[in-house]
């Protein structure tokens, strides 16, 4: 299917004014389409296919731009800013690196690093002991694939195979891209590893969202013949399985019971049990790990984005005897562990405690999971599935007739919400996702939905116009 494009060509909207919007041009701003042709001239396109809006700043929950106009953020630029734009603690943390004049270390030692590592380690699992620092998330996942085939090795498993799932995604890098549950996004590579083994996301419904009843042991024990009938010896040939604590596009979290199944059979067969939580970490889920909503002990676990809610910082969390399998100096990155990442990361996880913003992704989340309720029983032949916990839920929309995904119009509440000064995650495809700053004041959260329901009224009611013609 052709990506949908975003209009360029500026609409005169009306105007709006409350306490957290503001929108008072066309959009998109005319002004604002010589910088939109200038990156289209210079950039590779690779980049594009977002909204037409030019940022200016942003500040806690709001993007403002250059011409007087106010959106409330429903993205978190893409679930990093979890403690709030520009946060005001990590921008001191920020300004007391530059007044130091120590931009960059290399992987020579710092006071900012160790402070940095310590308190990373701190906030996670007691059984997760030493970090690994890069830059970004899927330099995380290519070393959480290096450590899983190094411990395999180490094992004298066979083969070093790691088990993935369809329709997850771990980055673009190759290593990422080859665990990566998109067979399109994998054809330039030119193959698939023979070692990595694929099995279906286990979530209820299938491509005309109809519902099925997924029992987690049950799918487990399917999986395992599945694999076995492909000439698979699990005990030797499985050296780890990595899973997306949530599907990225779809907030879909798998049956409890069957990472459960999964976890035991790892821990009984030398198998290690990582977890993408790049997306889903620091609060996002109401935990400070969503992997933790499935009470099992990770050996693994990559996160990014939220790590610091600003800069480009990722890690990889795990058991040290598991982080340190990598010879001295065999494993590091340029810009690993530099001071103003580390500051920033500080500065979050600090914010995280005196913010108490775990508890409150939980506290808020159910209000959100109220709202979204509503909307699936009033939308009920719109709105397929709306998977929610804390502060993430996708709305899944289908065709009312069909049961089809629904991408088109998913596309036009996007547009439609930047119009009225609310900013959504555009996914290419049927879901919406909405994932706001765990800062967001409640009343902001619920005009962003409140904002979300009038688009979904305009947009279905123009189809159901349209089509009546």
């Amino acid at each position: 299917m052709k990506p949908f494009a975003f209009s360029i060509v500026p609409v005169d909207v009306p105007c709006v004014k409350t306490e957290y919007r503001c929108i008072q041009t066309a959009i998109p701003v005319p002004q604002s389409l010589p910088i939109i042709e200038k990156i289209t001239r210079y950039e590779s396109r690779s980049m594009h296919g977002q909204m037409p809006v030019v940022w200016g700043r942003a500040k806690d929950l709001q993007v403002f731009d250059h011409w007087g106009n106010i959106w409330i953020d429903f993205t978190s630029t893409i679930f990093v800013t979890n403690a709030g734009h520009a946060n005001e603690k990590i921008l001191n943390a920020l300004r007391g690196v530059l007044d130091q004049e120590l931009l960059h270390t290399y992987t020579y030692a710092s006071k900012i690093r160790a402070s940095f590592l310590e308190k990373l380690v701190n906030c996670a699992p007691a059984s997760l002991g030493k970090a690994y620092l890069v830059s970004a998330g899927t330099e995380a996942t290519e070393m959480v694939l290096k450590l899983i085939r190094l411990n395999a090795m180490k094992n004298k498993k066979r083969r070093p195979g790691i088990i993935a799932f369809d329709g997850s995604f771990h980055g673009r890098t190759m290593g990422a891209a080859q665990i990566s549950g998109h067979d399109a996004q994998r054809e330039w590579i030119g193959y698939d590893d023979p070692n990595i083994f694929r099995l279906q996301f286990p979530f209820g419904w299938d491509d005309k969202f109809n519902d099925l009843s997924v029992d987690g042991q049950v799918q487990f024990e399917r999986d395992l013949e599945a694999l076995r009938a492909r000439g698979i010896d699990l005990e030797n040939d499985v050296g780890g399985i990595v899973f997306e604590s949530y599907i990225g596009w779809a907030a879909a979290f798998y049956p409890k019971e069957y990472v459960q199944a999964w976890a035991a059979f790892a821990k009984t067969n030398g198998i290690l049990l990582a977890f993408d939580e790049i997306q889903a970490g620091f609060g996002r889920t109401g935990t400070m790990f969503a992997y933790e909503h499935y009470d099992v002990e990770a050996d693994l676990i990559s996160c990014g984005k939220g790590l610091s809610s600003s800069l480009p910082l990722a890690a990889v969390i795990g058991r040290a005897e598991i982080m340190d399998l990598p010879d001295e100096g065999s494993m590091s990155s340029t810009h690993s562990a530099n001071p103003m990442s580390c500051a920033a990361g500080l500065a979050n996880l600090e914010v995280f405690e005196e913010m108490n913003l775990v508890e409150e992704s939980k506290r808020k989340g159910k209000i959100l999971k109220d709202i979204v309720k509503r909307l699936q029983k009033k939308y009920s032949d719109r709105i397929a599935q709306a998977p929610t916990q804390g502060m993430v839920t996708a709305i899944l929309l289908c065709d009312p007739v069909t049961r089809e995904a629904d991408g088109l119009s998913a596309s036009l509440i996007c547009e439609a919400a930047l119009r009225k000064g609310l900013i959504l995650v555009h996914t290419g495809r049927e879901s919406i996702k909405i994932g706001p700053p765990l800062t967001i004041p409640d009343e902001a959260l619920i005009e962003g939905m409140e904002v979300l329901e009038e688009c979904m009224d305009e947009v279905f009611g123009s189809i159901c116009e349209h089509s009546s013609h």
